[in-house]
């Protein structure tokens, strides 16, 4: 009989709120501004959630994520997709293999896909085959090749990033893996003032070296504590209310979702506003959940999970204005409702 895991130690809201400062001060040292996209990324870290970061080349995207490897010290692979590459390119393959004496037989070699932290680069030039061998990756912790499951070391994230899908060269992800991305975070470009910091820190010397805040055990504590954080019903049924507030046959749905909206966001949105309204809560080093805190998370939860009709095209209306109409025919949820404590 093997020997049980080692428990974790438990770990403090108040310790969890250092620990996810300082990683956010650290990143700071590289990343100039872009407050808003930091603290996204890192609710996704502590909910063990996929991110998917939307910008035009040069805003620093894949820059932002190597930092973050190297502030929370995972094991990290980058994966440049390209039209060329193939699913074994991700999640490895089959190598012939001499045993040093002299036999030959088949091994499994990993790919990039086994590590801690994978950086999916420019996901949306790769084809739609090779985009979906992430699936199982991204659903199950695991991948299945040669007739064998083998699971993924946890915690395990993939960081992706696409550009917009106006650029030439792209291929839209398939809805099924949009739906596995927690978050969708969209990359603003930077003000003048945050530009000029850019380009006067990328011109100069070498940037400032980031130091290791945290490690595995200390991010696999987080994350169990990112979970065990309490929700009241009410909070729950809210989350279920702004989803269902998004499919166009609803009674609840507002004008533009019935108008331009095909397919609402699935279940899945529901758990992530939930998981991370509970990281958002820790974050500000509060032990309960707010509605405010469901509500900020809405958009980069749910913006990606709107399937939208030609007719959004044709007259320039984005999931992000679905979203917040959304947000708007969807009130505040009274305290006390729906069995709330």
């Amino acid at each position: 009989m093997s020997a049980p895991e080692p428990m974790l130690a438990p770990l403090t809201p108040e310790r969890y709120a250092e620990v996810a400062a300082a990683i956010e001060d650290q990143i700071g040292r590289v990343i100039v501004g872009q407050h808003a996209l930091v603290r996204q990324v890192l609710v996704c870290l502590l909910c063990e959630g996929h991110a998917l970061l939307e910008g035009v080349p040069g805003l620093g995207k894949t820059q932002l994520l190597r930092t973050l490897a190297d502030v929370v010290d995972l094991s990290f692979n980058r994966i440049q997709f390209t039209p060329d590459l193939m699913p074994a390119d991700i999640l490895g393959t089959q190598v012939l293999a001499d045993d040093g004496e002299g036999r030959r037989s088949f091994r499994f070699q990993p790919g990039p896909v086994f590590a801690g932290l994978v950086l999916a680069d420019e996901v949306n030039r790769a084809t739609p085959k090779t985009q979906s061998a992430l699936l199982e990756a991204m659903q199950e912790r695991a991948v299945t090749t040669g007739g064998a499951t083998r699971a993924l070391p946890r915690p395990f994230f993939v960081m992706a990033t696409q550009n917009p899908l106006e650029m030439e060269g792209t291929y839209p992800l398939p809805e099924a893996q949009l739906d596995r991305f927690l978050f969708k975070a969209i990359v603003p470009f930077p003000t003048a003032e945050d530009l000029v910091a850019v380009v006067e820190r990328t011109t100069g010397g070498a940037l400032a070296p980031v130091e290791q805040v945290a490690d595995g055990p200390t991010l696999a504590a987080m994350i169990a504590l990112t979970r065990a954080v309490p929700v009241a019903s009410h909070l729950v049924a809210h989350a279920v209310d702004l989803v269902l507030a998004t499919h166009p046959h609803h009674e609840s749905a507002p004008e533009g979702v019935r108008r331009y909206v095909r397919f609402g966001a699935s279940p899945r949105a529901a758990q992530a506003m939930v998981l991370a309204a509970k990281a958002t809560a820790l974050l500000d080093d509060r032990p309960n959940v707010a509605a405010a805190d469901l509500r900020a998370v809405a958009p980069p939860a749910l913006r990606h999970r709107l399937v939208l009709g030609y007719e959004a095209v044709a007259d320039g209306v984005s999931a992000d204005d679905l979203v917040e109409a959304v947000l708007d025919a969807v009130p505040d949820p009274p305290v006390g409702l729906r069995g709330a404590p």
